[in-house]
This record gives structure tokens, sequence and C-alpha cells, in this order.
């Protein structure tokens, strides 16, 4: 190898051992290797940062954007709610995921599919006293499962299909990589729900954390005119086993229904009583059907994505000592609703709006977005904090997002319009149609991800450049010469696979995309099986929690140790890998 072959070695390896001893973030390490590898010369400062510009990574960028806008508006958590209520099994909430789970994330980026069910999975655990260990892993690998099935799945999918296109190549259809995607997902259930389910660990100090006293709040709620829930039982309204929340009773016209039958057909105009802790009120008011007995916080969903929730604690001093919390009248003094109260060592027997506040009350405020600030130093209060967990939804909208979102399946489907610009198209539609804000599209990128696939692509220029792609590609080839391309293409599946558990699934497709180009080129073949094979063996990483971003999201909430990881997707990844070598020549003929 010449010179500049090695020292771009040296470089991708200690980045690479940055990365795995985490010593440098990912997004950081490559960045600064694709610097390096420009101040040496080994390539231009253009080829380093050219990946920024790349159409596989913007895609990403803008899908991220749409997802955001599904998720703000309440379609995805609408989705979410539906499909875990009444599930009674453990086996019956993982056949639900993968019936929801695996098609939305063959469509949406995986991050927010999982994102998003993490915590409604977490709240059937909690309910049903189930270790969440038993479904975590399960719902990030059916997330990934999904990813496989189409061009748009993945980011490492949109990543290779760019490469391909910028070598001059016809690049992926939108579901050319789901005739073995399809198959993964199949296999992959099927495996999660026999084999997988067994390996999985039982986590009891996980459990245990939900045990944990916490603070307790009075909440009321009514049942409106016009409510979808009127004429339905508390059981199918949703009502029944709702984490961390106790329906104490239900104010039907002065006759109080206690305790409340499950059965209990609901009516207009019936004010529930509700006890439960912060995090499930604020779930509570995002139900659809439910709105707060006290009109102040009855806001449209336009009106409350100008709202914050707060928590302040009453002081001795307070003027609100010794007034009840109809006659304080919040709205005239501060602008507020109270939808809660909380009063340690006892639950509060009377309605919220009859409460006397004694000083240590906590009251839960929906409240302009400038309460805390303007309040923090208010004598009235010892305490004035933002609810993080408070999310209003932009529901007014869902009937715009969801269009959006099946226009761009059908554009992408078509191939009317280039997939970057089908993407970027619907994703400022969303902003321009109020679905999600200017501010909060932005934060919904994960500008890790995006830097982390921009950077590798200024190194696998590098790699291709300086001649260490050759010599990888001939190591390959002659550690496999006389076995025929199958043989070939199983070491680059394996070789991807183990690469991927270890660095980010997009570097590794980068990366390794000349390296497969030169395997082709060495064998006389087609370049195409090599490359669908990288596609997958990138995506499928099962085998460690920083291999897939999706692994990191349940690692902490899942209570897992890193070997989980290795016991329940070794197996599985095998599995999978043979399913590919199999179906991948068949497929795309060499």
């Amino acid at each position: 190898m010449e010179p500049a072959a090695w020292l771009t070695l040296g470089v991708v390896l200690v980045a690479f051992v940055a990365i795995v001893k985490n010593w440098s973030p990912p997004d950081v390490a490559l960045l600064s290797a694709a610097a390096l590898l420009a101040l040496t010369g080994v390539i231009t400062p253009a080829d380093a940062f050219d990946g920024f510009s790349n159409a596989g990574m913007l895609t990403v960028a803008f899908l991220f954007v749409v997802a955001a806008g599904l998720r703000e508006t309440g379609v995805l958590d609408f989705v979410g709610q539906r499909l875990l209520n009444g599930a009674q099994s453990e086996r019956s909430v993982l056949t639900r995921l993968a019936a929801i789970v695996i098609p939305a994330s063959a469509f949406l980026n995986n991050t927010p599919i999982v994102a998003m069910f993490l915590p409604i999975t977490l709240d059937w655990c909690r309910r049903r006293s189930v270790a969440p260990s038993k479904l975590l892993i399960p719902l990030s690998f059916l997330a990934i499962l999904g990813g496989t099935c189409t061009l748009i799945g993945t980011s490492t999918n949109l990543v290779v299909h760019g490469l391909m296109i910028k070598a001059g190549m016809p690049g992926m259809g939108l579901f050319e990589i789901g005739m073995v995607g399809l198959p993964y997902a199949v296999v992959g259930v099927i495996y999660l729900l026999t084999i997988g389910r067994r390996l999985l660990p039982q986590r009891v100090e996980t459990m245990e954390q939900f045990g944990e006293s916490r603070r307790e709040y009075l909440v009321e709620m009514q049942v409106p005119a016009e409510s979808r829930l009127a004429g339905k039982t508390i059981e199918a309204a949703g009502l029944r086993h709702l984490p961390g929340l106790f329906l104490i009773e239900i104010d039907r016209g002065g006759d109080i229904v206690s305790p409340v039958d499950p059965q209990e057909k609901l009516r207009a105009g019936d004010q529930l009583v509700f006890t439960g802790i912060v995090s499930s009120v604020v779930q509570l008011q995002q139900i659809d059907g439910l709105a707060p007995v006290d009109k102040a916080a009855d806001l449209s969903a336009r009106e409350l994505t100008k709202r914050q929730m707060c928590e302040v604690v009453v002081s001795a001093n307070s003027r609100l000592v010794g007034r009840s919390i109809r006659d304080a009248d919040f709205r005239a003094a501060y602008g507020a609703a109270v939808l809660a109260v909380h009063r340690a060592g006892r639950r509060i027997e009377r309605k919220v709006g009859d409460i006397v506040l004694q000083p240590g009350d906590t009251l839960l405020l929906q409240t302009p977005s400038h309460f805390a600030r303007a309040h923090r130093n208010d004598p009235a209060f010892y305490l004035v904090s933002d609810v993080q967990q408070w999310r209003p939804l932009r529901r007014h909208r869902a009937w715009i997002a969801l269009p959006l979102f099946v226009a761009l399946i059908v554009v992408m489907t078509t191939g009317w319009i280039s997939t970057n610009v089908a993407a970027a198209l619907v994703a400022a539609a969303m902003v321009y149609a109020g679905c999600i804000s200017a501010g909060e599209a932005r934060r919904s990128i994960e500008w890790q991800v995006l830097i982390t696939i921009a950077a590798a692509f200024g190194i696998g220029v590098a790699m291709e450049k300086s001649g260490a792609a050759m010599a990888i590609a001939e190591t390959l080839v002659s550690a496999t010469e006389g076995a025929g391309p199958i043989v070939a293409l199983a070491a680059v599946y394996i070789t991807v696979s183990i690469l991927t558990e270890l660095i980010t699934n997009n570097a590794v497709a980068v990366l390794m995309f000349p390296v497969c180009l030169k395997i082709a080129e060495l064998s006389d073949v087609s370049p195409r099986p090599f490359l669908m094979a990288l596609a997958l063996a990138a995506s499928a990483s099962f085998m460690t929690p920083i291999g897939y971003q999706t692994n990191m999201l349940v690692y902490g909430p899942g209570g897992y140790r890193f070997g989980d990881f290795l016991k329940v997707g070794a197996p599985l990844n095998i599995l999978l890998g043979v399913i590919a070598v199999i179906l991948i020549p068949w497929i795309w003929p060499f």
C-alpha cells in the first residue's frame, strides 16, 4: 500500500477506537478524521465536506421533520395508544407492536418511532407489573426490521442510495430492498415471539423503581357534550389502566358514582375525579374526548400551543392561603388555570374548586409561556418550575399532517419527484400548515446523526483515493479465492455486520461502499448484490447497544446490561445473515 493508504487506515483506526472507547462522540471523531485527512492532503477540502450536500443525508434531515410533524399533531400518539389498549399479555403486546412499528418504521425514521412507543410500552408494563426488559429490546429490534423494508425506512439505506447515484449507477427503488427486508421482518417477528422471548432478561430492579412513592395530585376532568367518549364504558374509553392514575369517582349531576365499575358507561357532562402522578396528569390532559373542568383551561388546540404547564408550591405568606381555588380566581390574578392539587400526607376529599389552600400545597397550573420567568421570585410561592413532560398536541392539524405523509409515500412510490425533493416539500408544508413550528422542526433534526453521516462520506472518499479500499478488497477476495462470489458476499456481510456493532451503521456503510465496489470489480461481477448486502448488514444491528440509535434509546429504560443485546441479538443476526446470503444472489444476480 502507498503511504497515503496507511495514513488513511491509521486515522480511521484512531477514530474507530475513540468511538468504541467513548473517548469522543461519533460525529466529532469522524469530522476530525475527515478534516485531518484533508489537512494531510489525502483528500481535498471539498472531498472532506462534500457529504454535507449529499442527497441521502439531506433526505434523512427532512424525514426527521416529517416524523416530528406526525408526532406533534398526535397522529403517532393516537395510533400507539389505540394499539396497546386492551392487550393482556407480553405476546399480545409484541404482536400488536409488530403490526404497527414495522410498517411505521418502513416509512419513517426509526428513532422517533421508538421514542414515541417507549413511554407507551413502559406505561403498559407499569400497569401490568411486567418488567420492561421483556419488551423494550423487541421494540427496538422491530423498528430496525421495519427499516429494512423500504428505501426510506432507515438513514443507512438512503446513504447507500445516495452513494450509488453518485457512483453513476441506478439508485434503489422505494420497495427494492424490501424483497429481502420483508422476509427479514417476518423471520424476525417469529424469532422474537418464540426463541428471542425466552432469552430476554427479567430485570426486577427496574420494576422496583415503579414502586417508589411519588407525589399524587387530585385532578378533575369532564366529558363534553360532543365527546367521542360519551356512551363508552370506562374500559373501552381507555381510562381503566392509566399508568399512575386512579379514577376515584364520577360526579353525574350531583349523583356520585363510587367505586367506579370498569363497565360503567360515560355520559356527556360527567365529571371524573382522578388521583395520579404528574406524568399521568399530563397524559390525561392529552386524551381526546376529555376536557378540564376549569373553563379557563379548556382551550382550543391552537391556543394550547401557546401555553405551558407549571408546578408551584404555595408559601405561608401567600394571599392564597385560606381561600378556595374557585375564590382565588387564578385566571384573573395570574392568567393561569388550576389543573390539579397535591397535599402531602393525605388524599383531599373535596372537588378541586372547593379546596381551601394551605401552605405547602402543590398546584399544577396551565399558564402562559412566560409564567415561570415572571413569578420565579413571587413571595406567593416557595417554588415555581416548568413541567418538562408537557407537550400540547396540535390535533387541529392532524387532518393536514396525515394526508401530507400519504402524499409523500405516493410520490416516492411512483417516482414523480426525487426522494429528497419530495421529503423537503412535505417537511416545509408541515411547517407552513402549522403541524409543527419552525423552532420545533429545527429541534427535531438529530444533528449528531447528520454530521456523522456527512463526515463519513469524506472518509469514504479517502479510503477510495488512497488505495486503502482496494487493499481491503484484495484481502477479502484473496481470502475467498476460488470459492466464488457468494462466499465473497458472505464475507462482506459478516465484516459489515461486525463493524456496525462497534461503530455507527451509517459510518460503516460509507466506509465499506468503495470496498464493495472494488470486490465486485476484482471478481468481475455486478456490484449491486454486494451493495444490497452492505445496506442490509449495516441496518441489521442487534448485538450491541452502541451499533444502532434505537438500541441506545431502550438501553437505560429497560435496565439492560451490555451482554443482553449479544444474547438476544446474536442468533437473530446469524439467522438474518443466512437469509441474506441465500436471497440476495437470487434477487440481484451476479
